[in-house]
């Protein structure tokens, strides 16, 4: 007779297919990034999981690491995810350096996969955009930067991800303009209301839900990343509990704010599709390691995420806090986990009697 240790079931759930899976429900927004920037677009989803995985083979080679480890499409994950967070105009050498530091700092200081208490990808974004402020805010103009750069032309697309503007005989005032977070926080400091900031600024709800506006590269169609949080969802690779928490949450406040004064809160649907709600509340904040592990600490962690992106993008110094909301509530999860405990199996706690 043969013993065999519980469990003896597989789920034939892995690390590498989760990934994949990641990989795959990222495709589309991947996919309209290089729609709307073109060949730019491609070189800084190229250069950052190149990157990436190098670095991950460098460090994994260095601490005699299983190599194999490299295809297991974490690295992969993280350099695609770090790409989708970035402006396409960022300079190569700035993509570059936020993958070393996702790879190395983000994640195998914690101990590598598993154990990193922030999610890579967004840790990098951070640091960049506290270190290189004007670089991260320099939105390039989607789809009619033709007029003035053919961003469909490799050669010229290849001139300005290592060489700059310069490069190819143009301004960054020729090429970027405002996100629309970014244009309403300055107008509404200078005491233009929100029904007028957003025609100013031409804004279509239509536009930033298919993906016109202009952001990240990951930013440019709500559309493409619901079509992906929809398929991460029924593949049962993420749950409900934190992307609807956090999402219903930017809601919420945003909808009973502007009822209460409409001059200077904007609506909710402005709030759900502009900046990078929707990709951190399906591809960041269900990150399973930097997450709660219970479905209640799931929707308390996805409440504090939506509460604060909408305290940072009202009444903070950065039009957008999706990101910081995602960091700061990471240093929450060990303390909502201490708290909100999943039920253990066949524990059962006795009342005390009076």
């Amino acid at each position: 007779m043969i013993l065999l240790s519980s469990p003896h079931q597989h789920s034939g759930n892995s690390i590498q297919l989760t990934m994949f899976t990641v990989i795959i429900a990222l495709i589309p927004a991947a996919m309209v990034s290089v729609y709307l920037y073109g060949w730019l677009a491609f070189l800084l989803l190229t250069m950052c999981i190149g990157a990436s995985m190098l670095t991950e083979y460098v460090c994994l080679h260095l601490m005699k690491r299983d190599i194999k480890r490299l295809w297991d499409g974490s690295a992969a994950l993280t350099g695609l995810l770090l790409a989708l967070t970035l402006p396409a105009a960022v300079p190569w050498w700035m993509a570059l350096f936020a993958s070393v530091f996702a790879i190395v700092l983000g994640k195998q200081l914690y101990g590598g996969l598993g154990y990193n208490l922030f999610n890579p990808a967004l840790s990098a974004r951070v640091v960049l955009l506290i270190s290189f402020p004007l670089q991260m805010t320099s939105w390039m103009i989607p789809m009619h930067a033709g007029a003035t750069l053919d961003m469909y032309d490799f050669g010229t697309s290849l001139q300005f991800f290592f060489f700059g503007p310069d490069a190819v005989k143009q301004t960054w005032d020729a090429v970027t303009m405002a996100s629309p977070l970014g244009y309403l926080k300055t107008e509404l400091g200078q005491g233009v209301t929100v029904s007028q900031a957003l025609s100013d600024y031409h804004y279509s709800t239509f536009y930033a839900f298919i993906g016109r506006e202009a952001g990240s590269l990951g930013e440019g169609s709500a559309l493409a990343l619901l079509f992906g949080g929809v398929y991460l969802l029924a593949r049962k690779t993420i749950s409900w509990h934190i992307p609807i928490t956090y999402i219903a949450t930017v809601a919420a406040l945003a909808w009973v704010f502007n009822l209460i004064n409409p001059d200077v809160y904007a609506p909710a649907m402005f709030h759900v599709l502009a900046g990078g709600l929707i990709l951190c509340a399906f591809f960041m904040a269900t990150d399973p390691v930097s997450s709660p592990s219970s479905a209640i600490g799931k929707i308390a962690f996805g409440f504090g995420c939506g509460l604060l992106t909408w305290v940072i993008r009202t009444f903070g110094n950065y039009p957008e806090g999706a990101m910081f909301a995602v960091i700061l509530m990471n240093c929450m999860v060990p303390l909502i986990d201490y708290y909100i405990r999943p039920r253990v199996y066949g524990y059962f706690r006795k009342r005390a009697k009076a």
